[in-house]
């Protein structure tokens, strides 16, 4: 199909190329041959009679004229996939749709599973593909590399919908042979205390409760940083180092590990965990199916809540 000369399936190849900005991962993405590909470029760029790509160094950057196509590109692409390519019903039973997800290793160890328990119950034959939260996540959505994120909600982008999962409070977990664990922990052993904190690889935002204690005006003194959260607890063993951690998680592993958990010495708010998704991808019936997923797990997080019959 053609639109003013343009074929429209080299739209497909742009679109892939200018968020890959590599002839080969571009081929890769959307399962073409690299002479394909190469191809693609050579008719996109006579079409638009401008380079796109240009090679800099060993990278490929995009011109001033594909930076402004790159937005209305993807934007045109994924309103086609919404509108005509999704069905109008979704069967978890009978797809075998990969659903692409963002999250931290906390919400994979605790709020996962239970999607995998429902899955499991409801006989689904959909497959996850679960991936680390990255800097600016709703690029993720924006460039159709994730259906959703699962963030805390005040990292979501004001430009997609959001719905709130679940809320968590925080604790203190240290060594129960530990000074702490022995005398408690007021404000001021906290804030003199050397302090094991999580930071993402691939963020450059802290951790909530590591934002949380920076706006706050405490300058905690960091001693040790870790890539995720489920580990913080136990690198507190044989130390005077102080973790603060989900509550859930921290009582999960606080029934196998010497560690003691006391209340955090300051205010500190719940976290709200939330899902992010695309705004063009809201009536999508699989999206909807998911998201309706990720509540009831969400709701199998508390105590006493049984599976649905």
């Amino acid at each position: 199909m053609r639109f003013n000369k343009l074929d429209l399936n080299l739209l497909v190849a742009l679109d892939a190329l200018l968020i890959e900005r590599s002839i080969t991962r571009a081929a890769e993405r959307i399962f073409l041959s690299q002479s394909a590909m190469s191809n693609a470029l050579g008719r996109l760029r006579d079409y638009f009679e401008d380079e796109l790509l240009i090679q800099v160094g060993r990278k490929m950057e995009l011109t001033p004229r594909a930076e402004m196509l790159q937005g209305a590109v993807h934007d045109v692409l994924l309103r086609i996939d919404t509108s005509i390519a999704s069905s109008p019903e979704f069967d978890c039973t009978k797809s075998d749709r990969e659903f692409t997800l963002c999250v931290s290793d906390y919400s994979m160890n605790m709020l996962i599973p239970h999607a995998l328990e429902l899955l499991a119950k409801q006989r689904a034959t959909v497959r996850f593909r679960l991936l680390p939260q990255v800097n600016a996540p709703a690029r993720s959505l924006e460039q159709g590399d994730a259906d959703l994120l699962i963030i805390p909600k005040g990292y979501c982008s004001p430009d997609h919908p959001t719905e709130l999962l679940f809320t968590e409070d925080f604790v203190c977990t240290v060594w129960n042979k530990s000074t702490h664990a022995s005398s408690g922990l007021s404000f001021e052993r906290y804030a003199n205390a050397g302090h094991i904190v999580m930071q993402p690889t691939e963020s450059s935002q802290p951790a909530f409760e590591g934002w949380f204690v920076e706006r706050f005006g405490l300058a905690r003194r960091v001693d040790v940083t870790s890539y995720n959260f489920a580990s913080l607890p136990f690198l507190v063993i044989g130390t005077e180092l102080i973790a603060t951690v989900h509550a859930r998680l921290a009582r999960k592993v606080a029934v196998a590990l010497p560690i003691t958990l006391i209340p955090v010495p300051l205010p500190m708010p719940q976290l709200e965990q939330a899902m992010q998704w695309h705004k063009y991808r809201s009536l999508d019936p699989a999206l909807i199916w998911l998201r309706t997923l990720m509540l009831d797990a969400a709701a199998l997080m508390e105590p006493g809540t049984v599976l649905p019959a």
